[in-house]
């Protein structure tokens, strides 16, 4: 029994208020249950935020109590009372509630005298600690508000509960709602309780409204002899009752109330009387006001300080805080209590000021002046209840938005700190500071919407804050320092207890920091100092080559002790640091201490930070520079960058270096850093410092634009070089100019001209530039070299730009239309084109361009061309029609531009379409040629169409290629040309004709044109076909609301113009190109609302209007449901999705956004790449067929949504809330083990067994396809690891042609997985007789016919009759082989189903797990039936020894925990020959039991003794330990382990044990079980097999259950039961079945005896037949009688049966027989089953031979006939074998799994016992790994898991039958093989059971290897975690009397060595210290009367 039922147990006789006493009526037995269950459910939180927390759930929390010195913590809640550890750990739980109450009696201890009394909740009203008696005070509100005293170390203990309260006896509330406080105070010489509680219900409404009462004495909480606040008028005092506080002499008590009858606001007062009054003489109370806000919310008394939260009114949302300072609020009271005693009231004004309050004749008195000082405390004689007039007023510290529920206060660090609790749960902290309030933290701590109850309490350390809800305990930190991880932070948090206590580096409050007296080393949040930082740094970089030193300027910088110093760190350098007041001087690191610069830059960044031991009290970062990588980094300019760096780098022109300091060599000027302003140089020149004193390149003195062809001398300007004028003598330096031509480097000799100063020039050599890519402008970028590759700066980036007149002008009116200053010229010599002009002869440049050109444009008629892009002028979205059309293209043949239009090919017309246009106008046309125009004024009256006017616009046109225009109207209608006449020259004019269509239709002309053909011939005149735009009809012609729907518009000659836009009714519909001549496609805009819209098209300023169809706006749709909401990575899985208005959606889809994963390429087809969409099917208008899509591997599902036109919904949304999940592929295994291409061979009528891994997780069995070529397999059961399929019965054919055997393929939506070829097996073809011995026979009937005929004719007749046996013999084979595949089939479908069934049955009876002691009883007795240990019988005049004996096992109990006397004592028994193994054992369990209270002893013992046994093994054999139970040890080894794994076998391994134990049952029950011979068709065991067949068939018998019978049975006669048999069943195997059904659900041991019952057939009204085993009809024949059976009575299908109790035993087998097999199959009947000479058989009949020959037969003979009868034709035995254990694999993995399983923690008892072997391994030096495996497999798996799976009984209450039994030994076996280091080899010789699990035990090793492997690598189990694992688990075996049985039986065994023992006590020198043999010789004394020489 648990903790939590312990006290649950202690609890419940003094919970009701009728359980007590003799007249004790029965408590119901529901309420007993409901008291047992209800602690286990709680259990402690706790929070990841650092605060603890407690709750309770569905139990609603009212009072907090903090216990001053434990710390403890208890809370009264409904029905409850929680005892809590500081940390908020559950210690104990006391139950006080509900109970049988009504608020109108008063306690009652009988229910009939309260006939109202409703079974009612116990909210508890008041908790108090006395810390005097050690008591915890709880008051509940039902029986009146009577209290209780409990225990504080274990509050499920009741010290003291009134057993008949009387009135006075009345302490709380008894109506919800109204406030109880009080107070313990200490009175002399006892502890006296203050309660003030509100106006409560009838019977309680006369308890005032503060009493005192006694909490000692014989009437505790008796208010009789003590003070009462007398009141008049209850009604009018109703007080509301806040808080109740004490200070070493006063109690205070805060309360709000209407006041007088008249008054209908609250006013708020505070009441106080002195501590030692216990008659309330001292009463007085004042009013409080806050300035406006009188309702006094909560209170708290703080250090001289009285705290009040204020409200407006009851429900005011508005709360402000006010202090009133207790000097002054005891001073208004002593001035009311002044005025009361001598002036009668009044003060010096006359006006009343002091009055006696509540209605008493009581009035305020004139007494002598010094009456106050007489009488402190108030007399008999003084007037009382006094009540000031006078309001004490205080101004509002801090107004807060929520009403304030709770407040408490702390005063630390000299600063007084307040805590605010709201009615929304949010936990305030406020700083009092002088007069105001400052909020400077805020946490949510209950629930949203929870108020903080007034209970908030400080601990006695003062570090943490209790928070009561009604619904949790918090525990949140005063102040949480540690949170903030630096000191910018700790201090912008404003807490005034934290603050930087800056050498330890952390946030601490002021006691945490050791030197925070001492100035600048503790910085407060509201101080003036600030966070240590380095305010500047001299130098502020360092080059990286040398060491220098750096000096940090820290301001307030802590002073150190002398022998204390700082240091900096460089990163990981560290040198010593030097402080000179805020100075800190520090030496950097070397060189070779420095990391490397990373890629690309030119320093390092390391952070610096000045260190006090290993706290960083300042830091910033500090750079190391190196000039080399400077000049590296900037190849264009490296003087420049050198010097102009922002280190102090200088540059040497004559060397190109970039150094740091004054290090160029010696005769070479040196340029230096800008940085550098007199600081390091002085003497340094301005104009040699900075970017600006570096030789460069100035830029191009000319030219800037440089003609491809032509040769050009490039000139730059250079500057500063007079810095590379050297002394020494020698030949100028020479000069170069580098070009960087695209995939050239050119390089020209340059000479310098020096000019004046410091200026010079570079002239280039001359040059002609043609770069290999022809460009219109080229910019070439250009540098100078001096001497063998010293580049000069450039101060710029210089380029020379390369043009080529030729490019980019292909006609006269480009070249003309180029910048002038480029001098091109259009040039006719040779092949026209633009030339740079002095490359042009003079005659052949054309100075006026050719008439334009118009060439044509002509896309397949498919296909439209797309219109620029539209002005802003342009607008498609004006209903009215546009004003201004977008342009469209006139269509012509296009040609190849060539440089210049010859006379000849002004233009090559192919086609025009359109040729026409509406005669309102408004068409652009985009007219496309050569050389029309230079700029657009040249065109912008010049172009004309079929003769009217057509205007360009400018935003449109391109220089001499392309012209814009709209057309004007034409109302006439007209045809003609396109003309474009620029200025100066003849117009160019097109071959083709445009027509402007007329209105009349009957008018227009049909022109055929010509001049198609390739060879572009001379144009013909020829008219085009006129068109009009006509609009017809629309589809669809409804849509949704939002839009979205693609709408096509047809008609006629709809391609007309380019500028097509489409409306439905005001909005547009934007049109998808391109527009087909007879279509026009568009997509809708979203309405407004629903409704008809009037669809109309517009071509330029034409419109075209469908009245006869508009388009209907429907609602949008609506989606409601969508399942299933999973699905396979692959897709494909049908969603069905349930809505409304669906068919109005065109085209639904089901799309998922992805989140590509960085390594992932998507597809990109454009702005859906990150979409996968699917297109659903509409089924109707309520729902949509989808298909899940794909999703990528290595992608993120995003969202996944229903796209329906505009309406886009989240699958969320549609399903309910249930987001769409995608689980990864299946994953199939091959069918054949030998790979995918391998054929697996099928028998015709197997099961295909796929296996596989998350087969189930997206789809079901319904969705998944299998097909056997084209054939489909029919799924049966999909799992999570397998698929079963029942293929065609014939073999398949291929579905492609290039295979002979049909491919295995299983389509699970989009995913398709092909597992291999299958191949049937055909059906063997018996041969004809051999053809050798045919031959044979004809050779030898020809040499010998006539000699041999007689023995050829012998022959062939014993041919013929083997042949006749062997064909017999195949036959039998295949159909029996045929016959098990087709069971296998049956029966996998019956344990499918039947196990589901079991899973229902569990969730509503539950597992039968036996109780603890029950289970510990088996494990430490086994074989010793239920009662192992037995009182010994006293003989006569015995009684007066039970004393004594008791004593003496008392002092034995006291003796055995004596290490040393115990160890002595098992040594010394284990050392005696005649102590037997079988007494080892049970003296063991014996030691169990009476230390199973002391766990921690009793593992150290074992401890000690395992440590003795390995020393002994070492030496010996080591891999021997453990393997046998043959010590003390080994035994305490098995139970110590029992014990602590009943948890783990109840919550982890229990269930798929049992499931197991069940599925084993089922499937024994399917097939018939011989009950002579125990043996059974389905087994596992190949010697249980029954190996006949017998024909049966199973039958359902309706069971008449009487009521109460179990389970299913409970509800009431009558009650039908089907119950499933079989027809070859005996009586009494019926009747056993029967009662599994009856009784589901009820524990075995509860069920009746099958042999306690009849069974009796029913039929009809009268027909009763009672059937039994044997009787008058049973069946005899030589001297064999068959048992009889639901056969042999002929029960039909269906029949009605009974279960009667047995009136006689007549009907048995024989009564001995029913009493040694009480089971019915526990015993075969084989030895038992002869009367008389007659032998019984059920099934088969046993061997024929008689019993005395049976005996004499020797066992090996046995077994060697019946091997010889299994190999007789084994594959059939062994088919079914198999069979059963196919059925039963996947419980005996779940078994294995549970067993050996580390998902879960491992129970600690195995960490710490596999970490002891380790230890021991290691102490004796055992390196050998299968040494150390073999230990933990003995101490564990075989020692426990093996006889727990072989005798499920011992954790389970079931019946195991023989059968059952035979099976589980198989499993048990097949886990000890598993458990073996050495390889699994089997081979022919090997016995069946271990040839059926062959394959699965290597994978069986491999999970207990994990196992060892996960246990040794996970963290470590401490010893104290055992201990208290071992502490918890000792209460589990409380039973006395048994432990005293133990012990009695432990002594009698000390008492048959008892010589021995004593010897060995008395020669050991410790045990005489101790005098462990005399202690033993007073237990003998007392326990055997013996007398010693004591």
């Amino acid at each position: 029994m648990g903790l939590h039922q312990r006290h649950a147990a202690q609890e419940m006789p003094l919970l009701l208020p009728f359980t007590l006493g003799p007249a004790m009526a029965p408590r119901p037995p529901f309420i007993a249950r409901l008291l047992l269950m209800l602690p286990l459910l709680y259990q402690p939180l706790t929070l990841t935020a650092g605060a603890h927390r407690f709750s309770a759930p569905n139990t609603t929390l009212n009072r907090l109590a903090l216990a001053p010195g434990r710390g403890a913590l208890y809370v009264g809640a409904v029905n409850h009372l929680f005892q809590l550890s500081p940390d908020l750990q559950l210690e104990s739980v006391a139950i006080t509630g509900p109970v049988f109450d009504s608020p109108d009696c008063v306690p009652f201890r009988d229910p009939a005298e309260c006939p109202q009394a409703r079974l009612t909740d116990n909210a508890n009203q008041l908790l108090l600690v006395s810390g005097r008696a050690q008591e915890l005070v709880a008051c509940g509100q039902v029986r009146q508000g009577v209290c209780e005293k409990r225990r504080l170390d274990d509050v499920a203990q009741v010290l003291y509960q009134a057993e008949d309260p009387g009135d006075g006896q009345f302490v709380a509330a008894n109506t919800p709602g109204v406030a109880t406080v009080g107070l313990v105070v200490p009175g002399p010489g006892r502890d006296l309780l203050l309660v003030a509680r509100g106006l409560a219900g009838k019977l309680s409404g006369g308890v005032p409204p503060l009493t005192v009462r006694q909490l000692a004495g014989p009437q505790p909480f008796s208010s009789e002899g003590l003070g009462r606040l007398v009141v008049g008028d209850l009604s009018d005092y109703n007080n509301s009752y806040v808080g109740a506080f004490a200070d070493t002499r006063s109690a205070y008590f805060v309360f709000r109330r209407r006041g007088a009858r008249t008054q209908a606001e609250y006013c708020s007062y505070v009441a106080r009387v002195c501590l030692g009054d216990a008659n309330l003489y001292s009463y007085v109370e004042v009013p409080l006001t806050c300035r406006g806000q009188g309702l006094i919310q909560a209170a708290f008394l703080a250090p001289g300080t009285l705290l009040g939260a204020f409200a407006a009114g009851p429900k005011g949302p508005q709360a402000a805080l006010c202090a009133f300072p207790l000097a002054q609020l005891d001073g208004s009271m002593e001035r009311a209590r002044r005025l009361c005693y001598t002036a009668g009231g009044r003060g010096p004004s006359g006006a009343e000021e002091a009055t006696v309050e509540y209605g008493v004749t009581s009035r305020c008195v004139t007494l002598p002046p010094d009456s106050p000082e007489s009488y402190p405390c108030g007399d008999e004689h003084t007037p009382s209840p006094i009540a000031g007039r006078q309001p004490l007023e205080a101004g509002p510290l801090l107004q807060l938005p929520h009403s304030i529920s709770a407040i408490a206060a702390l005063q630390a660090d000299g600063h007084m700190i307040a805590f605010l609790g709201d009615a929304q749960g949010q936990l305030h902290k406020v700083f009092l500071n002088g007069t105001q309030g400052q909020v400077y933290h805020s946490q949510q701590v209950g629930p949203p919407g929870s108020a903080i109850s007034p209970d908030l309490l400080v601990d006695s350390s003062g570090s943490h804050l209790y928070v009561l809800t009604s619904q949790q305990v918090d525990r949140v930190p005063v102040a949480a320092c540690p949170q903030f991880p630096n000191c910018t932070s700790c201090l912008q948090a404003r807490d005034p207890l934290c603050g930087w206590c800056v050498l330890q580096g952390r946030c601490t409050r002021k006691g945490q920091c050791r030197r925070a007296a001492q100035p600048n080393q503790w910085l407060w949040s509201y101080g003036d100092n600030c966070c240590l930082h380095v305010q500047s740094l001299l130098p502020a970089h360092h080059p990286r080559q040398e060491q220098g030193q750096v000096t940090l300027s820290v301001p307030w910088l802590p002073a150190l002790a002398p022998d204390e110093y700082f240091h900096c760190a460089f990163g990981d350098y560290e040198s010593l640091a030097h402080v000179e007041g805020p100075n800190v001087a520090c030496v950097t690191p070397p060189q070779d201490q420095l990391p490397l610069n990373p890629p690309g830059t030119d320093h390092i960044t390391l952070p610096l930070a000045l260190m006090f031991e290993d706290v960083a009290v300042a830091a910033t970062n500090f750079s190391f520079y190196d000039c080399g990588a400077v000049q590296a980094l900037e190849v264009a300019a490296p003087c420049r960058a050198c010097v102009g760096s922002l280190w102090r780098c200088h540059w040497c022109p004559q060397s190109s270096l970039c150094v740091y300091g004054e290090h160029c060599p010696e005769g070479e000027r040196t340029i230096y850093s800008a940085l550098e302003v007199g600081v390091s140089f002085p003497q340094v020149d301005v104009q040699v410092r900075g970017p600006w004193a570096c030789p460069q390149v100035k830029g191009l003195a000319g030219p800037l634009l440089v003609p491809v062809g032509w040769e050009s001398r490039l000139a730059l300007y250079v500057q500063n070089l007079q810095h590379f004028r050297v002394s020494s003598p020698g030949p100028p330096a020479s000069y170069h100019c580098w070009l960087e031509l695209p995939g050239e480097l050119q390089k020209l000799p340059a000479s310098l001209e020096e000019t004046t100063g410091d200026t010079g020039l570079i002239y280039c050599r001359a040059q002609q530039f043609r770069p290999t890519m022809a460009q219109r402008e080229l910019p070439v970028p250009i540098y100078v070299t001096r001497g063998e590759g010293q580049r000069l700066d450039n101060a710029r980036t210089l380029h020379v730009t390369l043009y080529d007149c030729a490019v980019g002008h292909p006609d006269c009116s480009h070249c003309q239309a180029a910048n002038g200053s480029l001098g091109c010229l259009w040039c006719s010599q040779g092949q026209p084109a633009c030339r740079y002009g002095p490359l042009c002869p003079p005659g052949a440049v054309e100075l006026l361009c050719p008439m334009p050109s118009i060439d044509t444009v002509s896309p397949p008629p498919s296909t439209r061309t797309s219109a620029p892009p539209l002005p802003n002028g342009h607008s498609t979205s004006n209903p009215n029609g546009p004003a201004q059309p977008p342009p469209s293209q006139l269509h012509l043949a296009q040609t190849s531009p060539a440089p210049g239009p010859q006379p000849s090919q002004l233009f090559h017309l192919q086609l025009v379409e359109p040729l026409t246009g509406p005669p309102e106008g408004g068409l652009a046309l985009t007219i496309l040629g050569s050389n029309l125009g230079r700029d657009f004024a040249d065109v912008q009256d010049a172009v004309s169409v079929a003769g009217r006017p057509c205007s360009p616009d400018p935003s449109f046109y391109r220089t001499s290629d392309r012209i814009v225009c709209v057309t004007s109207p034409a109302p006439n209608g007209t045809v003609g040309p396109i003309r474009v006449a620029i200025k100066s020259r003849p117009p160019g004019i097109s071959t083709q004709h445009f027509t402007y269509q007329k209105g009349d239709k009957q008018q227009r002309r049909q022109v055929r044109w010509a001049g198609r053909r390739e060879d572009h011939a001379a144009p013909q005149s020829s008219c085009p076909v006129p068109q009009d735009p006509v609009l017809l009809s629309l589809s669809p012609q409804w849509g949704p609301q939002a839009g979205g729907t693609q709408l096509t518009i047809h008609g006629q000659h709809l391609q007309t113009g380019g500028n097509v836009s489409a409306f439905v009714g005001s909005q547009p519909c934007p049109v998808w190109e391109p527009v087909c001549p007879e279509a026009i496609v568009c997509r809708t805009m979203p309405q407004a609302s629903p409704g008809e819209a009037v669809v109309r098209v517009v071509f330029g300023r034409a419109q075209r209007t469908l009245l006869a169809s508009p388009f209907h706006y429907t609602a949008n749709p609506q989606l409601l449901a969508a399942e299933p909401s999973v699905s396979f990575r692959g897709g494909g899985r049908l969603i069905r999705v349930r809505g409304t208005g669906l068919d109005v959606v065109r085209r639904p889809l089901l799309s998922v956004w992805l989140e590509a994963a960085a390594e992932l390429t998507l597809p990109r087809p454009g702005p859906t790449a990150s979409q996968c969409s699917t297109v659903c099917s509409v089924n109707s208008s309520s729902l949509l067929l989808c298909r899940s899509p794909a999703v990528p591997d290595g992608a993120s599902p995003r969202r996944v949504f229903f796209s329906l036109d505009n309406v886009h919904v989240d699958f969320a949304s549609a399903s309910g809330g249930q987001d769409f999940l995608y689980q990864p592929n299946p994953r199939l295994a091959p069918l054949s083990r030998e790979g995918p291409i391998r054929p697996y061979r099928l028998k015709p009528g197997n099961i295909l067994d796929v296996e596989g891994e998350g087969l189930n997780l997206g789809i079901s069995k319904e969705e998944v396809r299998v097909h056997i070529g084209d054939s489909e397999c029919l799924v049966q059961t999909l799992t999570l690891t397998h698929l079963y399929c029942e293929p065609p019965p014939r073999a398949p054919h291929p579905t492609n042609g290039s295979s002979t055997l049909p491919q295995f393929v299983v389509q699970m939506g989009n995913v398709r997985l092909a597992l291999g070829p299958v191949q049937y097996e055909e059906e063997p073809v018996l041969s004809a007789f051999p053809v050798e011995a045919q031959v044979g026979l004809g050779l030898g009937a020809a040499v010998l016919i006539a000699a041999v005929l007689l023995l050829t004719l012998m022959y062939r007749h014993k041919s013929k009759q083997a042949l006749r046996d062997y064909q017999k013999v195949l036959v039998q084979l295949e159909n029996l082989e045929i016959g098990v595949g087709d069971q296998c089939r049956k029966e996998f479908t019956d344990l499918m189903t039947e196990m589901t069934d079991l899973s229902s049955d569990l969730e509503a009876s539950g597992i039968p797990f036996l109780d603890y002691c029950t289970y510990a009883e088996r494990v430490f007795f086994p074989g010793r039936g239920s009662c192992p240990l037995q009182p010994a019988l006293e003989g006569p005049g015995e009684e007066g020894r039970r004393a004594p004996v008791h004593q003496g096992l008392m002092q034995l109990s006291n003796l055995l925990n004596s290490k040393l006397f115990l160890l002595t004592l098992i040594h010394t028994l284990e050392e005696q020959p005649s102590f037997s193994q079988r007494d080892r054992c049970h003296v063991a369990s014996l030691l169990s039991l009476a230390l199973h209270g002391k766990l921690e002893y009793l593992t150290d013992i074992m401890r000690t003794l395992l440590g003795n046994l390995a020393a002994h093994y070492v030496h010996r054999n080591p891999k021997l330990m453990l393997r046998r139970t043959e010590t003390m040890v080994e035994k305490l080894l098995t139970n110590w382990v029992s014990i602590c794994l009943y948890s783990f076998l109840r919550e982890v391994a229990g269930e798929p044990l049992y499931m197991l134990l069940r599925a084993i049952q089922y499937q024994v029950d399917k097939g018939p079980v011989d009950a002579v011979t125990g043996k059974a068709k389905r087994t596992l065991n190949d010697s249980r097999l029954l190996r006949e067949d017998v024909e049966f068939q199973p039958l359902t018998l309706m069971v008449l259950a009487s009521p109460g019978a179990g389970g299913a049975a409970g509800s009431g006669a009558g009650q039908h039961v089907p119950a499933r048999v079989l027809d070859t069943d005996t009586i009494t195997q019926v009747k056993e079945k029967v009662l599994d059904q009856v009784y589901k659900g009820t524990p075995f041991s509860q069920r009746p005896s099958v042999h306690d019952l009849d069974l009796e057939w029913r039929s009809g009204v009268a027909g009763h037949l009672t059937l039994s085993d044997e009787d008058l009809t049973s069946v005899t024949q030589n001297q064999w009688k068959r048992l009889n059976t639901l056969q042999h009575y002929k029960v039909p299908d269906g029949a009605t049966v009974g279960l009667i109790p047995q009136l006689h035993n007549g009907g048995a087998v024989s009564q001995s027989l029913a009493q040694s097999c009480p089971s019915g199959e526990n015993i075969p009947m084989l030895e038992d089953g002869e009367e008389g000479g007659v032998r019984l058989w059920h099934l088969v009949k046993a061997t024929e031979e008689p019993e005395g020959a049976k005996a004499r037969r020797s066992s090996l003979k046995e077994r060697e006939r019946e091997r010889a009868r299994a190999k007789a034709i084994p594959e059939i035995y062994l088919t079914r074998l198999l069979s059963m254990k196919g059925t039963l694999q996947k419980f005996v993995d779940d078994t294995f799994q549970a067993i050996l399983s580390v998902n879960r923690p491992v129970p600690i008892a195995v960490k710490y016992l596999f970490d002891f072997l380790d230890e021991l391994a290691e102490k004796h030096g055992i390196l050998d790994p299968e040494t150390l495996h073999i230990w933990k497999t003995n101490s564990l798996l075989l020692r426990f898991w093996v006889n727990t799976l072989k005798n499920p009984q011992v954790i389970f209450d079931v019946r195991v039958s023989d059968n059952v039994d035979a099976i589980l030994a198989v499993i048990a076996q097949t886990f000890m093989d598993s458990c073996t280091v050495s390889e699994h080899k089997v081979g022919r010789d090997s016995p069946v059971n271990k040839l059926l699990y062959a394959r699965e035990i290597p994978r069986y090793k491999q999970m207990v290897e994990r196992y060892y492997s996960d246990i040794r690598q996970s963290s470590p189990a401490s010893y104290q975690e055992m201990n208290s694992t071992l502490a918890e688990l000792s209460g589990n075996y409380t039973s006395a009397p048994h432990c005293l049985e133990a012990l009695q039986e432990l002594y009698s065994h000390i008492h048959r060595y008892y010589d021995q023992v004593i010897s060995a006590l008395e020669e050991d020198p410790m045990g005489q210290k101790m005098q462990l043999a005399c202690r033993l010789q007073q237990i003998a004394a007392l326990v055997e009367n013996k007398v010693t020489d004591l």
